[in-house]
């Protein structure tokens, strides 16, 4: 029980001192939350519980390529704001486009082999 809440502590941390960096210094705040921290904190935790190496290697290529459908909500996002559309449709447009683009990469990995 123990492990658990130590695991909810620690990746609640990261996201609480994010948000607190980002109201004093947005861009240290960009390069923390650029890290790949919760695939890093998922990763650690599944090596700790014992998990196989090669479990961890496929994950950790599939989230490289999955990454890539959401760079589309960081790209989209600021356009939007830009161009004084409103901060919740902005967020739900930008949103909407990346689902839409993990439902396109999704069947495109498994076409190249990848199970996702």
């Amino acid at each position: 029980m123990w492990y658990y809440f130590s695991k909810l502590v620690v990746s609640a941390l990261v996201i609480v001192a994010v948000s607190e960096i980002a109201k004093r210094n947005s861009g240290f705040a960009a390069l923390i939350a650029s890290l790949p921290l919760t695939s890093l904190l998922a990763i650690v935790w599944l090596r700790i519980e014992g998990t196989q190496i090669a479990q961890i290697a496929e994950l950790s290529q599939q989230i490289f390529w999955l990454v890539l459908p959401s760079l589309v909500l960081f790209l989209l996002l600021p356009l939007l704001l830009r161009y004084g559309m409103a901060f919740w449709l902005s967020l739900g447009l930008a949103s909407a486009a990346s689902i839409l683009c993990y439902l396109l990469m999704i069947p495109l990995l498994r076409r190249f082999g990848m199970s996702i």
